[in-house]
């Protein structure tokens, strides 16, 4: 994989065409308000764009819209095999724009476009592929209940689902989420953080040219308290699946109960740990294994491995090599780099 240099890259920056309109029922749009929130670079806190604010009179556009062809049955009742080779496109067009896309997500997020080429964009199209060769291979269930009769089990959508992602890998959750609930048929609004929305507004216009059906894929963007809101007390919403912090998942699910009880499928925050016994054959590896893993994307990865559970008798050798390995990590503001480790700005 080329990374190119420096100069490629504030070149190719500066030629960056940024979408900033919502996108409904297959175009992109305005906000019915009219109005914008600014996002920004995080390392530089120069201003990349000015962006549709949605709120709820937009979500119930594109919930309106999600519906509607849910009920037609444009993408929900259409083949596994075209289904199949639209996700498929979907993933070449990704692939084909890796660059692009790398490129807005290490402007909104801050992250090293080596990062953002490397991992997330590559990422995030092997799920929606991932997800595109399942639809032909999960199937439903026929048991015998008696000598003349059959129990079917039929794997249906469930309709219209809420997606909400943080932003700290925006495309790769965005598309963690969207390639089963497409895959399996669903309608989705998708709501990205307001704080990263640029790579889900561009990836949009990529599944319409692959071929997904209007109103199939919706993007509102805007703030928690305004859309996100408005998606988890919205009756006409079958589910959410969010990712981010567990106040904010404590909320959707009462939003949910509070409204027409939606599923709710969330992923929280975490404290993952590394667990070291005395007998480990390389404590050097695996003190830098565990850097890594804490400190990885600036360690704001919610399966960051940053609780260390240490057999007593290695604690402190190990802590010291540790404590070596965290010494040797850059940090520092760059504008794009395609090299070592970039400071994110924190951006709570």
């Amino acid at each position: 994989m080329n990374f190119h240099h420096l100069a490629y890259w504030q070149d190719k920056a500066l030629s960056l065409a940024i979408e900033n309109r919502l996108f409904i029922n297959g175009e992109y749009t305005a906000a019915a308000e009219n109005e914008t929130f600014e996002t920004v670079d995080p390392v530089t806190q120069a201003p990349l764009a000015k962006i549709a604010r949605g709120k709820s009179v937009d979500i119930d556009r594109a919930v309106s819209a999600a519906r509607g062809v849910f009920e037609r049955g444009d993408w929900s009742l259409s083949s596994p095999a075209k289904r199949k080779a639209v996700l498929n496109k979907l993933a070449d067009l990704m692939e084909a724009h890796a660059e692009e896309l790398a490129l807005l997500e290490t402007l909104d997020t801050g992250k090293p476009i080596r990062h953002s080429l490397r991992d997330d964009i590559p990422g995030a199209a092997r799920a929606i592929r991932w997800y595109a060769e399942a639809i032909d291979k999960v199937y439903g269930e026929v048991a015998t209940t008696s000598s003349h009769e059959l129990a079917m089990i039929v794997r249906e959508p469930v309709g219209v689902i809420a997606a909400i992602v943080p932003w700290n890998f925006p495309l790769l959750l965005t598309c963690w989420k969207l390639g089963p609930a497409l895959a399996a048929g669903n309608s989705v609004i998708l709501k990205p953080s307001e704080k990263s929305p640029l790579s889900a507004i561009r990836l949009a216009g990529l599944a319409k040219e692959a071929g997904l059906p209007d109103g199939v894929l919706n993007v509102v963007t805007g703030f928690g308290h305004e859309a996100g809101q408005a998606l988890s007390r919205h009756n006409d919403i079958d589910a959410i699946a969010f990712t981010g912090s567990t106040r904010t998942g404590k909320q959707l699910l009462k939003d949910a109960g509070d409204s027409n009880m939606k599923r709710v499928w969330l992923e929280a925050g975490g404290k993952s740990a590394n667990i070291v016994f005395a007998d480990c054959p390389d404590l050097q590896k695996a003190a830098s294994a565990t850097a890594a893993g804490i400190f990885y994307n600036q360690g704001q990865v919610c399966i960051a491995g940053t609780r260390l559970l240490l057999e007593e008798s290695i604690a402190d050798e190990f802590l010291a090599l540790l404590g070596n390995d965290s010494n040797l990590l850059i940090v520092f503001y760059v504008q794009i780099m395609p090299d070592d480790l970039v400071m994110q700005l924190h951006r709570f």
